[in-house]
């Protein structure tokens, strides 16, 4: 695989600083039950990095400490990690709300049977990966018959109440574009994906986030091996708006690795670049339970433009109204 870094290193990307941290995202690990084109964490079913329990422990340690308000787990497959339901259930003891980033075919894992049970008894919030609201253009990007259990997926959550009105249960999807374009208006894409999905399959959801493909891992090396890269950092520059900088996901946000250090985001994350705090060269999670971040610099490089090109990009969705 290409390696992108090198690529994106030197920027002239504005610099930017810390708000006042809301959101702890952990990334339990990289092993997944998919292996999709798209993915910038390089996730899959042969990847063994997985979160530990002692960091969850201290995870959960700085959750209470910082009575922080949200919790997003991330991976790879977060519900692969063996320790994923103490930690969903240590956070919502302390109200702490809770997103799950699925990919929908984990529901039908062996062991995974009751998962989405002991999500709605939860209440934990699901955001899940479903790139467009058709067959074809899923399984080209997730792999064959990844559509198909989707679909299931969803119709088995919407039973439990997610996506219904007056539940509480929250129901979002992610889309993605199929290549390196930009996402299209995450308000006209939601309504053609609400009218779709409920005409051919009875589905209901809450929200749409379109999401920018960012230029790094899978991704990343896919445009470099097509001649692409250029063209495709180009128009995120191009595209630039500055009006997307005050709501940058980073500004408000952690992200934790599974060996529990700390990073400005995800992205960062899977490109080795660490949160900056103070003298240390690698802040950790136990960090967190005595520094402030507020008003810290922020770690840029290129592939910051795929937050804030066109409407922006964020794990919320569109930064622009």
């Amino acid at each position: 695989m290409h390696a992108t870094f090198p690529l994106l290193r030197k920027t002239d990307f504005p610099p930017i600083r810390r708000k006042t941290l809301e959101t702890l995202q952990v990334n339990l690990g990289y092993r997944c039950n998919q292996t999709c084109v798209h993915c910038h964490v390089n996730a899959g079913p042969n990847r063994v990095e997985m979160m530990d329990g002692a960091t969850v422990d201290l995870a959960l340690e700085v959750l209470r400490a910082r009575r922080l308000p949200t919790l997003d787990l991330t991976g790879g497959a977060p519900e692969l990690n063996p320790h994923f339901r103490r930690f969903v259930a240590g956070a919502r003891a302390l109200d702490v709300r809770v997103i799950d980033r699925c990919n929908l075919t984990i529901l039908f894992e062996p062991g995974q049977e009751d998962l989405a049970d002991f999500l709605a008894a939860q209440r934990v919030e699901v955001v899940a990966s479903l790139p467009c609201y058709s067959a074809d253009n899923v399984d080209r990007q997730r792999g064959a018959g990844t559509f198909e259990k989707s679909i299931a997926a969803l119709r088995r959550l919407n039973g439990l109440g997610y996506g219904q009105p007056g539940t509480g249960l929250a129901l979002h999807l992610v889309y993605n574009p199929q290549g390196p374009v930009l996402p299209p208006n995450q308000q006209t894409l939601a309504a053609a994906y609400k009218r779709e999905l409920y005409a051919h399959f009875g589905i209901v959801f809450d929200q749409l986030f379109a999401l920018a493909n960012m230029p790094i891992q899978r991704f990343g090396s896919t445009l470099v091996s097509k001649g692409q890269f250029a063209d495709y950092m180009r128009l995120l520059k191009d595209n630039f708006s500055a009006a997307n900088l005050d709501g940058l996901m980073c500004r408000s946000l952690v992200s934790v690795d599974w060996q529990g250090y700390l990073h400005d985001c995800d992205f960062n994350q899977m490109l080795g670049l660490p949160l900056k705090l103070g003298a240390s060269s690698r802040a950790h999670l136990r960090d967190l339970l005595s520094a402030e971040l507020d008003g810290q610099p922020i770690v840029v490089a290129d592939h910051c433009y795929g937050c804030t090109a066109g409407q922006g990009s964020s794990c919320g969705g569109a930064l622009a109204a």
